[in-house]
């Protein structure tokens, strides 16, 4: 009878371990695919980059300082690997962005260019699509996360070696500030 208890209490712990094993891989999976879907879209932003830097270039001459920069922070960010140090350089690469939209109000003729109305607008949009990637690949980092530190499953998610991955997080200077509002 003894025989039989401790076959069934083994039996169970296996089943439980391969169950949550394969819950972690499923996780682990899903990661895998929100951060391709994130790097599709950084890369589309990236193709994007030196369009905008040609269209502004032919009025904003004097401006060399801000396309150099740019250049130089995208293929930074196009060579690093690790979700922090491409959420850093991100980052900004995104401050960046802003200070040429800020030299292009300067130039009336430039705001009126078609190309870089179009230019700017599919930046708008693939500004947008990174969020949402990265709010659902943020959603399943969380939920991979809950998988590996929570009990019992912590002690699987040890076993076999999966830790938790960061977020994948933007956070612009000023962004979270309340404007002021003057009247």
């Amino acid at each position: 009878m003894g025989i039989i208890i401790s076959t069934t209490i083994g039996l169970l712990i296996i089943i439980y371990i391969a169950i949550t094993y394969n819950r972690l891989i499923q996780k682990r999976n899903m990661l895998q695919e929100a951060w391709s879907n994130v790097d599709v879209q950084l890369k589309r932003r990236h193709d994007l980059i030196p369009n905008l830097i040609e269209a502004v270039k032919g009025y904003a001459k004097h401006e060399k300082k801000i396309f150099e920069d740019i250049t130089r922070i995208r293929s930074q960010s196009m060579s690093v690997d690790s979700v922090k140090e491409k959420a850093q350089s991100e980052k900004s690469l995104t401050e960046s962005l802003r200070n040429l939209f800020a030299v292009a109000e300067a130039y009336p003729d430039l705001k009126a260019n078609q190309n870089f109305m179009d230019l700017q607008k599919k930046l708008t949009d693939i500004e947008e699509e990174i969020q949402m990637a990265r709010r659902y690949y943020n959603g399943t980092t969380r939920d991979f996360n809950i998988l590996v530190e929570s009990v019992p499953s912590n002690i699987v998610a040890r076993l076999f070696n999966f830790a938790i991955r960061d977020y994948f997080e933007i956070e612009v200077t000023g962004e979270r500030e309340v404007p002021a509002v003057k009247l």
